[in-house]
């Protein structure tokens, strides 16, 4: 009788054991994993420690290039930063949606349009929380915002910080 209860209670260890590893399991691979794409402009291939940057540090940057994944070899839709973004966002090009290869200024009225599909309102899609920060230039008017563009939180500034409006061309 005591044999039974013994492989009984290991049975049950057993199944628990199974079921609590299964369980946690699915929640890993239901959990999707982070990522952060970082752009910048203007930044050259060895300006940071983890590509061979001399003179100055960039001690938390090459940390998550030591525990993330460092790309070698990268290239851009365009030379400047609104079509560029704009091709990183969308993955296509800005002369699709009809714009040219210019940057939008702080008397623009136009910007990105809402049609375009950018990488954002695919990752809502997939569960993902959506932030941008920094440099937007896609368009300064609210309906160009990364707030409408897919993006649940936007901290930044809309084009570039040496174009600053002059008042007679203010916006709200």
């Amino acid at each position: 009788m005591k044999t039974n209860k013994i492989i009984q209670i290991l049975m049950i260890a057993a199944i628990s054991f199974v079921l609590n590893n299964s369980c946690s399991v699915a929640k890993n691979i239901e959990k999707p994993t982070n990522f952060i794409i970082i752009y910048t402009d203007d930044l050259g291939y060895g300006d940071l420690g983890s590509y061979g940057a001399q003179g100055y540090q960039t001690p938390q940057l090459d940390n998550m290039a030591n525990e993330g994944m460092r790309f070698t070899d990268f290239s851009v839709s365009s030379s400047i930063c609104t079509p560029s973004r704009a091709g990183l966002l969308t993955g296509r090009y800005a002369t699709r949606w009809g714009h040219d290869d210019k940057v939008y200024f702080p008397q623009s009225k136009d910007g990105m349009p809402a049609s375009e599909i950018t990488i954002a309102e695919l990752l809502k899609q997939k569960g993902y929380q959506t932030g941008m920060v920094g440099k937007w230039h896609l368009g300064h008017q609210p309906e160009y915002l990364p707030t409408a563009q897919g993006f649940d939180m936007y901290f930044g500034i809309p084009y570039s910080n040496d174009m600053w409006q002059a008042s007679e061309n203010s916006f709200g």
